[in-house]
């Protein structure tokens, strides 16, 4: 791995752990709507109770034996997040198959500690597969609210399905988090899959010019009290609070959890000097990532790593910003150079390995930034422009978005063709990043295309409120969505359905058979209390490699 990509990660939090003896095997369904769940407060001005939990609970990267538990001690009014106020404080947490916590299996103790920003994390092993658990922490006799997790199946179990929740790209100023309340609602799934921009770096009023909701700090944030401030107050958000506190979250990240349009040694929202040295910007923001969010950090702090889900499915997780090179100019034949990455070497070697290795039945890859090629050589002038900024192309580069897998395309045509010559089927993109729904075949040669093979297929989810293009345009709803989607599907024969105005979330359900992703869609990101609707769903049907329209929703 390059050297310039290494951060400092504080390690999780030590926990002492004990079982309560085995637990029987639990029904794997959630017993109660995530509406049941009691959500912590947002801190009060002039608070004087200590300690409390005003950022809620979470659990993550579900294993056959275990999961990731976190959550977030105020233990004196004064210290809020990135303050590095206030004492130490010890911390208990316990796990039971029951929502009374009767029948408790595991628990143990941690030590929220004002260098990890007050952050409590325990790594519980020794639990059953398959099976939902719900958890708590207590400090001080004050306890925190409840939340319920589950763990993957066992590694050579034969689940009948999988099914995740899909979000992506949640700007705080930009609207509010229905989506996510919809999604904590449902009792339904295994796990939430976030696919990155969890958290946005820019500054009050940068991005969108006129915000729905003020965020804080309202300045850009640079240092680790900046990104600390940051997490924190995304974690007032109660249907965010809600959505943790209800499904184990995986994720991984993108660009803006440092800043846009990351790479290994910058970034375009960065300005060495007037904003400090990269490698120190970039440190600080991965230190309060693996603070705040119940994730495992892989080799040297990154966020590329693999669950199982039985034999059904490997959920391959990239990091496709650590280790990349720097974007390409635009008009740049470098695009096309052999010596460019976007995986970076060690990436690359665990990602080819881990899939031609993988005795599941699915290979889905969690996949930040697009990999299906997108012309736009019949899109209309006027629609250039907009849409090259939710697609990350530079101002005056109308034919790839170099921040995709379009500015890396010697890498992707590796990756795709071996994919084909070692005869790996059902690969399964899932994607994030840029703000529209897309159901996409992935040719090994999209100008060939149809008459070439489709080697794999990709799902794209929407942003939960960042910018679509329709926003962008400053114009209502579908007033020219329409004309680019249809010039888009025309130039592009592989894309089976864009949205390109939408705001919402997606359900993946995976059987043997086939992989179907919902498609949902907010009724106005402005409103807390929005409504979702199923648009659209697609499949991809085990041994066809294509995309193909679901006429009904998962059941």
């Amino acid at each position: 791995m390059n050297s310039s990509a290494r951060s400092t990660v504080p390690a999780l939090a030590s926990a002492a752990v004990t079982h309560a003896g085995p637990s029987r095997r639990a029904v794997v369904t959630t017993a109660a709507v995530a509406a049941a769940l009691p959500l912590a407060a947002a801190p009060r001005a002039g608070a004087t109770e200590a300690p409390a939990f005003h950022h809620g609970v979470a659990s993550g990267d579900p294993l056959p034996d275990g999961v990731l538990l976190w959550t977030r001690v105020t233990p004196v009014p004064g210290a809020v997040p990135g303050s590095g106020a206030g004492p130490d404080v010890e911390v208990e947490w316990e796990v039971a198959t029951d929502a009374g916590f009767g029948t408790v299996v595991a628990r143990g103790r941690s030590t929220a500690s004002g260098a990890a920003d007050h952050t409590v994390k325990a790594d519980v092993r020794g639990l059953r597969p398959d099976t939902a658990y719900h958890f708590r922490f207590t400090a001080s006799g004050v306890r925190s609210p409840a939340g319920r997790t589950r763990t993957a199946p066992a590694d050579q179990a034969q689940p009948d399905n999988l099914r995740l929740g899909v979000v992506s790209c949640s700007n705080f100023e930009a609207g509010h988090f229905a989506a996510y309340r919809h999604l904590a609602a449902r009792t339904d799934l295994h796990a939430v899959l976030h696919l990155g921009d969890y958290i946005y770096e820019y500054g009050t009023g940068q991005y969108p010019a006129d915000p729905v909701r003020r965020q804080e700090p309202a300045h850009e944030v640079l240092t680790l009290a900046d990104y600390r401030v940051r997490h924190g107050h995304y974690r007032t958000d109660p249907d965010l609070r809600a959505l943790h506190a209800a499904h184990p979250l995986i994720a991984l990240w993108d660009d803006h959890e440092t800043a846009n349009d990351s790479w290994r040694d910058g970034a375009e929202n960065h300005t060495p000097g007037a904003e400090g040295e990269w490698r120190a910007r970039r440190a600080a923001a991965v230190q309060a990532y693996f603070e705040w969010m119940p994730v495992r950090p892989a080799v040297e702090g990154t966020t590329y790593r693999r669950l199982r889900f039985g034999r059904l499915a490997d959920l391959h997780l990239l990091d496709l910003r650590t280790f990349r090179d720097r974007q390409a100019g635009t008009g740049d034949d470098e695009v096309d150079s052999r010596d460019r990455t976007i995986t970076g070497r060690a990436q690359w070697d665990w990602l080819t390995s881990g899939l031609s290795a993988s005795d599941a039945r699915w290979r889905l890859i969690g996949n930040s930034v697009m990999i299906s090629p997108v012309a736009f050589g019949s899109v209309p002038a006027f629609l250039l422009g907009p849409i090259a900024e939710c697609l990350g192309i530079p101002a005056g580069g109308l034919a790839i978005g170099t921040d995709q897998w379009d500015g890396y395309t010697h890498e992707r045509q590796r990756l795709l063709g071996h994919l084909h010559e070692r005869g790996i089927t059902d690969t399964v993109f899932l994607t994030g990043d840029i703000h529209m729904h897309w159901a996409n075949d992935v040719p090994l040669n999209a100008a060939l295309y149809p008459g070439t093979p489709s080697v794999a297929t990709e799902f794209v989810v929407t942003s939960v409120t960042s910018d679509n293009l329709d926003d962008t345009l400053g114009v209502p709803p579908r007033t020219l969505s329409g004309i680019a989607e249809t010039a888009v599907r025309a130039a592009n024969r592989h894309v089976r359905w864009v949205d390109m105005d939408a705001h919402g979330y997606a359900v993946l359900d995976v059987t043997a058979e086939r992989a179907q992703m919902d498609y949902f869609v907010l009724s106005d990101r402005a409103d807390p209390a929005a409504t979702s609707s199923r648009t659209r769903s697609y499949l991809t049907r085990s041994g066809t490699q294509r995309v193909t329209r679901a006429d009904d929703p998962i059941a």
